[in-house]
């Protein structure tokens, strides 16, 4: 794990869009490091396999976004990228962290749900999916003091 470096851009893009049919753009990551948002990449013998972007604002985080490579999902790889980025809420006095997902994502809600994030609502039709298409967003939380750091 190291911090992601503007050097690292074109890459995140790139998977991105094998991941995602409705992608985030350069510049949504290039806004994401000019105001200081805390990005993060999982690098295996130079390649980059995932990446994570979360908010922090006094003692609350915001996970952005969190990335597997296709090729490299189910490899465990999403959950050390979630762990860290909790590592680091934790270190800096984080007490709740929030997230986004897809309701259809079932194998990202089973890993948060693992880790210990509850859902505490819906985002009615809060994502693109399809050309008039919306698809629900569930709000998951996690207290990282009840749930003891979330280890």
């Amino acid at each position: 794990m190291r911090p992601l470096q503007t050097a690292d851009l074109a890459r995140i893009v790139e998977i991105e869009n094998l991941a995602y049919s409705f992608p985030w753009k350069l510049s949504l990551f290039k806004d994401c490091l000019r105001v200081g948002y805390t990005a993060e990449v999982l690098v295996l013998k130079k390649q980059i396999m995932a990446y994570g972007f979360m908010s922090i604002a006094a003692d609350e985080a915001q996970i952005l976004n969190l990335c597997v490579h296709p090729k490299w999902q189910g490899c465990g790889y999403g959950r050390q990228m979630l762990e860290h980025l909790l590592d680091i809420a934790n270190l800096k006095g984080v007490q709740s962290v929030f997230l986004e997902v897809r309701a259809s994502n079932q194998a990202a809600i089973h890993l948060y749900d693992k880790i210990g994030f509850k859902q505490i609502g819906i985002r009615r039709a809060y994502y693109r999916n399809g050309d008039h298409e919306r698809e629900d967003a569930l709000v998951l939380a996690m207290n990282m003091i009840s749930e003891n750091n979330y280890k």
